[in-house]
């Protein structure tokens, strides 16, 4: 919830320095409430959240004496929300991810294909891990052997190279944090398989480096270097978890997919 709240800030401060004014308080209200549900684990409730958050947003604007940039300011508080607290809730859902996917599937057919409660510490891990080296190997390579642009318009430091080292150090990463799981705790890593845990790894680099590039797109249009400066030499809280809120959601998507097919 803290990281939460701390994010939509640094956003919410993006869309003011474009010289719209969020509402941000009923956004980092919403927004913070979404981990809470997420760890209850009932996505009815999370649906009822946004849905109610977009109503009030919309009837407070209607109730502001000034009218200008409200387009701007339903949408960005919104957004925020969605970008920030949303996409960090799956964090949560992902640690708990047997719960979830007995949620769906049921706890013995989930349990057949050797997934256990702590299983979720494993694909946590397993995915921070593919996003960090990817992050670090698209660094590197991008420095070694970096020569065409990936996004000169958004990021022109990064290049096609890079972001090709990046996939393979986030495969890599991920790989070797199966291996090892497969060592010490082979319990919690059996449920995912090699070649499966390949292309999530690979999968999950790729969203790291598009995270990285949506938050910078968003601070090119904010004009600003980074979203906040409170972890100094780094910037803010946006700035470090920009690669997880996409490489996360993306790679419990991915488990709920592959134990779907596994049980039909």
């Amino acid at each position: 919830m803290v990281i939460v709240l701390l994010g939509q800030r640094e956003f919410y401060r993006l869309i003011e320095d474009k010289g719209a004014k969020p509402i941000a308080a009923y956004g980092m209200a919403a927004g913070a409430a979404l981990p809470v549900v997420a760890y209850l684990g009932n996505e009815y409730y999370a649906t009822l959240i946004l849905t109610a958050t977009l109503l009030v947003v919309m009837v407070r604007a209607v109730g502001r004496a000034q009218i200008t940039e409200a387009l701007v300011s339903i949408s960005g508080t919104f957004f925020g929300v969605c970008y920030v607290g949303w996409l960090a809730s799956h964090a949560i859902v992902l640690r708990n991810f047997e719960r979830a996917a007995s949620a769906r599937y049921g706890s013995d057919a989930v349990a057949s294909l050797g997934i256990v409660p702590e299983s979720g510490s494993f694909f946590m891990l397993f995915a921070l891990t593919a996003v960090v080296a990817s992050d670090a190997g698209a660094y590197f390579a991008g420095r070694a052997w970096g020569k065409r642009k990936l996004a000169p318009r958004i990021s022109p430091a990064k290049t096609i190279e890079g972001a090709l080292g990046g996939v393979v150090c986030g495969t890599a990463g991920g790989l070797l944090t199966k291996l090892i799981f497969d060592f010490f705790w082979p319990d919690l890593s059996r449920a995912l398989p090699w070649m499966a845990a390949a292309v999530m790894a690979a999968v999950v680099a790729v969203a790291g480096i598009a995270g990285d590039l949506v938050e910078s797109l968003l601070k090119r249009d904010a004009e600003t270097k980074d979203t906040g400066h409170l972890l100094p030499g780094m910037g803010g809280v946006l700035d470090r978890i920009d690669s997880p809120l996409l490489g996360v959601p993306i790679m419990y998507y991915m488990l709920l997919f592959a134990v779907f097919l596994r049980i039909n």
